[in-house]
């Protein structure tokens, strides 16, 4: 599976954006999807996930509310719609996923770093009036 980011760009606060994890090779039917994000300076943060083994949702405290993930198998692309983006909100994020299909997900960056085998390359978010 290789996964390519997508749907970066320049936004003012309460902006919205939807970013699109697609796959360039294989199916993403019955993968579980991670998107962390990386700031400047900071470490890499879990933002959202969805299982593949049972499609439950995840999200990190700070999106909640905000950030919907979601599927759609026709076009083969996992999606993070990103509504009242905030300045804190400004990353590189990037999606990724386990080796093996129907698995579940995590947004633990610890545990992120065993649990994905297959990361894209990222897409810039900047939130900024």
């Amino acid at each position: 599976v290789q996964l390519q980011a997508s749907g970066g760009g320049l936004v003012q606060p309460g902006s919205s954006l939807r970013l699109s994890c697609a796959a360039s090779e294989g199916s993403l039917a019955n993968y579980a999807i991670g998107w962390f994000r990386q700031a400047p300076g900071k470490e890499r943060e879990g933002v959202s996930c969805l299982s593949g083994s049972d499609g439950r949702r995840y999200y990190a405290d700070s999106v909640k509310g905000r950030f919907t993930i979601s599927r759609d198998n026709d076009n083969n692309v996992v999606y993070l719609e990103m509504n009242n983006l905030k300045p804190e909100d400004t990353a590189v994020y990037y999606c990724a996923a386990p080796r093996h299909p129907l698995s579940g997900c995590t947004i633990s960056n610890e545990h992120g770093r065993s649990w994905y085998a297959y990361w894209g390359q990222g897409t810039l978010v900047t939130v900024s009036s």
